[in-house]
């Protein structure tokens, strides 16, 4: 799943390569389903698009918000969910997955297109952000949160630490993996209850959450390039490394299947919490 750091790359790159050009073409490929492309202008998504111009490209959270100028400024919002991913190519470059949406550009010829093997993600077109679903639910993005709202928001929620990381209306912008590698960061077990934790501790996990990322959007920065549909994560230190040696004190990473998903950490260092079920 795209998260914080490879969107915001995928920001860099295109708001230096698209930024300014006209949308000559839509083309919805037969992938390019209603459960994936969601018109809720009632103007018609391709359309709209056609002729339409990018004039800015921004992110909260795991979307990506395209603004442009048709006939009215409209926004495209893309949420790739777990397996959609943007490619910029020229339109012989082969394709890096199941293609839903094409957008032709010119001058150079290139298309931006939305790949997803899952058809989990949308795209929007919306004439307000307000009409885009759980945009607006969002808590404030990971990396502009202050250390006392981050405080005042984690007080607000029960439950497991990472459960509450990985909630958008809490902070926005983290998911499993990052989540993870947080947690190792902050040396906190991720099914310790977030009511359990100290304010040294609830410090420690700001600090770890910003360092976490800062550091991912420069290894992804360097290992993604100009290939936006890649998702560079060999760099991680515990997320989907289990059985693997711990880079910190060298114990075993341990592997939790819970809630849908792969929870990895070091019981060395990161001791304590409950197990799921216990």
């Amino acid at each position: 799943m795209p998260e914080l750091p490879e969107l915001e790359v995928v920001r860099e790159v295109l708001c230096r390569r698209v930024i300014g050009r006209t949308i000559e073409g839509v083309r919805l490929e037969p992938r390019g389903s209603p459960l994936v492309v969601r018109d809720l202008t009632g103007l018609g998504f391709a359309h709209s698009l056609t002729g339409a111009r990018l004039t800015s490209i921004w992110r909260r959270g795991k979307f990506l918000v395209f603004s442009v100028q048709a006939t009215e400024p409209l926004f495209l919002v893309v949420n790739p969910k777990l397996m959609g991913r943007l490619q910029l190519c020229t339109p012989a470059e082969k394709k890096a997955g199941p293609v839903h949406v094409v957008l032709h550009l010119a001058e150079p010829e290139e298309e931006l297109r939305y790949v997803d093997a899952k058809r989990m993600g949308q795209l929007y077109l919306a004439r307000t952000l307000e009409s885009v679903p759980t945009f607006c639910e969002m808590g404030p993005d990971a990396l502009e949160i202050s250390q006392a709202e981050f405080r005042q928001r984690l007080s607000t929620f029960r439950g497991e630490i990472k459960g509450i990381l990985t909630r958008g209306q809490c902070v926005a912008g983290i998911g499993n993996a990052y989540a993870d590698e947080i947690l190792w960061q902050a040396r906190l077990h991720p099914f310790r209850r977030r009511s359990s934790l100290s304010e040294e501790e609830i410090l420690a996990l700001y600090q770890a959450m910003r360092l976490t990322l800062i550091e991912a959007i420069a290894r992804v920065r360097q290992g993604m390039g100009e290939a936006i549909h890649l998702e560079p994560r060999d760099f991680l230190a515990v997320h989907m490394r289990t059985g693997q040696p711990c880079p910190r004190c060298g114990g075993e990473i341990s592997g939790i299947q819970a809630n849908q998903r792969i929870t990895n950490f070091c019981r060395t260092c990161q001791p304590g919490g409950l197990l799921p079920g216990m």
